[in-house]
């Protein structure tokens, strides 16, 4: 039986185009999405983040169900659960 500490995702490292790899945890994640989607044009993001009404809920949808955000041309923003404790 798999072990429950292997689905937790408490941390995440984030890559982002031209910033050092960022350990955050999953409230501070969530902010970062937040934060990054509020910049962002409504019509730019994908028709499935499009059908949510708050970006509270996009960006709960995006850590659910991806580890990247297409935030433009060259530029990219992805995240991993990582295990900082063994």
């Amino acid at each position: 039986m798999p072990d429950s500490l292997m689905y937790q995702q408490d941390h995440f490292v984030v890559l982002e185009t031209n910033q050092p790899e960022q350990f955050l945890t999953l409230s501070e994640l969530l902010k970062k999405l937040e934060t990054t989607l509020q910049k962002l044009i409504i019509q730019d993001l994908s028709p499935d983040l499009q059908n949510f009404d708050t970006v509270e809920a996009q960006a709960q949808y995006l850590l659910d169900t991806t580890c990247e955000l297409d935030i433009g041309p060259g530029q990219y923003l992805q995240w991993y659960a990582v295990r900082l404790e063994k």
